[in-house]
């Protein structure tokens, strides 16, 4: 059976007095003595009265919540995204609200519509794989809704946006590549509706053409982002014959699933092959697997504090561009010449 919650009119009848006294002495507001106010608290306490903490946050100008949508909690990148938000959230004395879209853009969409009918003080998003344009994103900024995207972002719309600067760790990531003496590398690459899978792979042509490489048919592989992509597309290379030394993968999954296929096929790694990744998941230190850093934990609180300038400063806001630099992290994987 469920229990009745105590409301505000159930203290005042108990007491014999008015709702509005209640609720002056419950919000610690002007107007009723310390003796009343004593006597109120005493018995909601003995009632099990739960006050409504957001709704009290309305009424004294704002909610104390902060909203965060991420395609998926169960990637190190966006944990630590979570962690980095959480920290700057909570010195502000805010909660977070962490909304998955799956990957999903229908629960995206209801993800955003869920956090604006909970009147969020703000919003936090990374977008799913399936968002193309910003449409339901825009009901954000109509409402006036202090907004930032951070890793995937919309690129032409108008907001504040934290990025990692995907362009040059994959250019940095392939030029290293080369210097190991690697000259065949096949990328794999992501979505081309994503902003840093598109930038990843310009990185990857840039660090080509700076050693007068001109990539060949077949050498970008689209859309390879899975342990298992990543080890059906190798498992293809090797029984093709498709002339490779390296793989780049913009993803680590995609990198562990090519490395299970050379191990599988008995290839050396980084002998005959060097294998490369991108976001430096925790595994990757265990298979001595070279990756790029995205520093997911410093992006987090970034785009945090961005938003709460937005908060704080509203509606006089300039949006701003902000650019973390990743780290590449070389291992074993690609260390061909030692």
């Amino acid at each position: 059976m469920m229990v009745k919650k105590v409301t505000i009119k159930d203290i005042a009848r108990e007491l014999g007095t008015t709702t509005s006294t209640v609720s002056r002495a419950i919000s610690n507001s002007d107007g009723i003595s310390e003796k009343k106010r004593k006597q109120v608290l005493a018995k909601a306490r003995a009632m099990g009265y739960e006050p409504n903490l957001f709704a009290r946050q309305l009424r004294q100008g704002g909610s104390r919540t902060i909203g965060l949508i991420v395609p998926r909690i169960n990637r190190v990148f966006f944990s630590n995204v979570i962690h980095g938000v959480e920290i700057i959230a909570r010195e502000k004395g805010y909660s977070v609200i962490i909304c998955q879209s799956h990957e999903n853009k229908v629960r995206e969409d209801e993800n955003i519509k869920t956090l604006i009918s909970n009147h969020v003080a703000g919003i936090l998003m990374s977008v799913s794989m399936e968002s193309e344009k910003a449409d339901t994103h825009l009901e954000i900024q109509k409402r006036n809704i202090p907004f930032v995207m951070f890793d995937r972002v919309f690129e032409k719309l108008d907001a504040n946006k934290v990025l990692n600067d995907n362009f040059h760790a994959a250019r940095q990531l392939t030029e290293h590549l080369i210097e190991q003496g690697y000259g065949r590398i096949v990328h794999f690459a992501g979505p081309e509706n994503i902003n840093i899978y598109r930038e990843r792979l310009r990185g990857f042509l840039a660090g080509l053409e700076k050693h007068g490489i001109n990539p060949e048919k077949g050498q970008i592989l689209g859309n390879v982002l899975t342990k298992e992509k990543g080890l059906e597309e190798t498992n293809r290379l090797i029984e093709t014959s498709y002339p490779f030394d390296a793989i780049f993968a913009a993803s680590d999954y995609s990198a562990l699933g090519a490395l299970l296929s050379l191990k599988e096929h008995r290839i050396d790694v980084p002998g005959m092959v060097g294998v490369a990744g991108f976001a430096n998941e925790p595994f990757t230190e265990l298979l001595e697997l070279t990756t790029v850093d995205q520093q997911s934990t410093e992006m987090g609180k970034t785009a945090a504090r961005l938003l709460f300038e937005g908060i704080e400063s509203m509606p006089d806001k300039t949006n701003k561009e902000i650019v973390i630099k990743p780290e590449l992290i070389i291992r074993n994987s690609t260390l061909k010449t030692g």
